[in-house]
């Protein structure tokens, strides 16, 4: 069929559907126009495509300064864990090379006294029933979720003035009227993924300095630095950082006065609560950190003291381990010198949980 010609006619309507000049007028006052950071466009794993800096933070107008509200999507509720993508998990199977396997929970009775003005568990063990004396049961009374190696959900703190993670209401908040930012989270999702150890303890031993561990003795950033470089330790987007001081050690070590004095008034050091300590955990990308140390950070807080948790728990979504068994690990990344290894953790699926086990396994 014989194409048809154009004529006047028709070379009018073409013009006509073009774009009147005030658009062009309406894009330059656009590109005129005051400009902040732009929302970081989604890959298909929920997380970024780019993730904005310390500095480029808030993304979301009206969010608090240095949070990171609206970078995984405005209804998120589960933070850094979004870093570890499929193929941020597939990469970390590299880190498995001998095979060896670490659990890295401690018992459930250890703290004992629990610290934090926590109550002891009762374990009871029992038949099933007189007709089937064959079987056993068991249950726990009075058991909290984070007196021993745990993983605190984004609930667990809040920011007093400025509110929970991503902006959700107390009303929708477990614990505060609602269900949202529970462990349940996680507990659904797993965690999997390359973790790095920082070995600060052997770091201190190596260099001479002493921490006494019944102080509220703040670790400075630069002992962490100063140990990923020592270990030749590199961090990748995604990472879980593990943070060993030797608490645990001398907790294991303690005699029973020194137990009954920590859970009377828990005063335990860890690593510096500041502004800058945030800014370096949030521009390294970690998807979670965690310790042998009870809060990650030193406590009790001197007044006027920041308090990480509220940056990583309430401003960045990252969770928080404490009280995690890292010494088998730890003694055997001393010897093969290796420090990185296959993460997977298994919080329990507790609908509103505000903290879990963190059911953690190193594979190395």
């Amino acid at each position: 069929m014989a194409k048809r010609k154009a004529t006047p006619k028709t070379k009018v309507r073409k013009a006509a559907a073009r774009p009147p000049r005030k658009a062009s007028r309406a894009k330059a006052r656009a590109l005129a126009a005051p400009k902040r950071a732009p929302e970081p466009r989604k890959a298909a794993s929920g997380a970024p495509a780019r993730l904005p800096s310390y500095d480029e933070l808030p993304v979301r107008a009206g969010a608090p300064p240095g949070s990171a509200w609206g970078v995984f999507g405005d209804a998120d509720e589960v933070g850094t864990i979004n870093l570890l993508t499929p193929e941020r998990v597939l990469a970390a199977a590299s880190s498995i090379r001998s095979g060896k396997v670490f659990a890295l929970n401690l018992p459930i009775d250890i703290p004992n006294p629990p610290l934090f003005r926590r109550g002891r568990h009762v374990h009871t063990v029992k038949l099933y029933s007189p007709e089937a004396t064959f079987v056993l049961d068991d249950y726990l009374d009075n058991f909290y979720p984070q007196s021993s190696s745990q993983w605190d959900a984004l609930a667990h703190v809040k920011h007093p003035l400025l509110g929970a993670y991503n902006g959700i209401p107390d009303a929708e908040m477990t614990g505060r009227g609602g269900m949202r930012l529970g462990i349940d989270n996680l507990g659904r999702r797993g965690i999997a993924g390359r973790g790095v150890l920082a070995d600060i303890g052997r770091y201190h031993a190596r260099i001479g300095k002493t921490i006494d561990f019944t102080k509220a003795v703040s670790i400075p950033l630069e002992d962490l630095e100063a140990t990923l470089a020592e270990q030749k330790s590199t961090l990748r987007a995604g990472d879980i950082l593990l943070v060993r001081i030797g608490w645990t050690e001398f907790y294991l070590g303690a005699n029973q006065e020194i137990r009954e004095k920590l859970a009377r008034e828990t005063v335990v050091p860890g690593i510096e609560g500041t502004p800058r300590m945030a800014r370096w955990l949030w521009d390294h990308h970690l998807a979670a950190v965690a310790s042998d140390s009870p809060a990650l950070e030193a406590l009790p807080k001197s007044p006027g003291e920041d308090f990480l948790h509220f940056h990583m728990l309430a401003f960045f979504g990252m969770p928080i381990g404490e009280m995690w068994n890292l010494e088998a690990l730890a003694e055997d990344c001393k010897q093969d010198r290796r420090y990185d290894f296959f993460l997977t953790s298994a919080p329990l699926n507790i609908p509103g949980g505000v903290g879990s086990p963190p059911n953690a396994l190193a594979i190395k």
